[in-house]
């Protein structure tokens, strides 16, 4: 029997080449809203639930540029201490770097759409924004959008200028970014995934 959400759970991709073709506004509502019905540990106030994320939609290309070369550094470290511990991460990535076009944007892949999940560093209960973030990716699949999460894209509380835009406190912490856009081919051309194992399980 066709299962639409299973088949989003068992389709989904971290796509890492992207169409430069904008996302119509009435889409990424749709995936945010997704998120925003994210289960969360959280209070009520005045008869409402209180969700702990908020999030940054980030389209602007010079902004994008300035998040790129903020978090940079941080990915160029990385690169390089692997390149003798994990060969063969090291030449998945290189592979997907030499197919790259111009600009060679191996933090955000050039998407056309940048997506900050931001909540509370000190939430006693942080898996609630994680729990967004999975929401949004699975409902990204569901509606033909390609999504990434993108740990290095976090990395720019060192630049002023993108912590005031982001609006981002001191206790708070991204728990994105999440990349969307529309594939540019077969994700499994552009993907560090390996094969899943089978799931542990134990019966009692």
């Amino acid at each position: 029997m066709a299962n639409l959400v299973l088949d989003a759970i068992r389709n989904r991709r971290s796509v890492r080449a992207y169409k430069q073709e904008p996302i119509p506004r009435n889409i990424i509502k749709k995936i945010i809203e997704a998120g925003n019905q994210a289960p969360c540990m959280a209070r009520q106030e005045k008869g409402v639930l209180f969700q702990p994320w908020r999030f940054v939609v980030v389209e602007d290309p010079e902004f994008k540029h300035k998040l790129f070369q903020t978090a940079l550094p941080a990915w160029k470290g990385f690169f390089e201490s692997i390149k003798e511990t994990d060969p063969d991460n090291y030449n998945k990535i290189m592979n997907i770097y030499n197919k790259m076009g111009e600009p060679k944007d191996m933090i955000y892949y050039s998407a056309p759409v940048i997506l900050f999940v931001i909540g509370p560093a000190d939430d006693p209960n942080p898996i609630s924004c994680a729990l967004a973030c999975e929401n949004i990716m699975l409902a990204a699949c569901s509606l033909g959008v390609g999504s990434c999460y993108v740990g290095f894209g976090s990395l720019v509380r060192s630049n002023t200028e993108i912590k005031q835009a982001l609006e981002l406190k001191e206790n708070e912490r991204i728990y994105g970014p999440i990349l969307l856009g529309y594939p540019k081919d077969m994700p499994e051309t552009n993907s560090l995934r390996w094969k899943k194992k089978e799931p542990i399980i134990k019966w009692i």
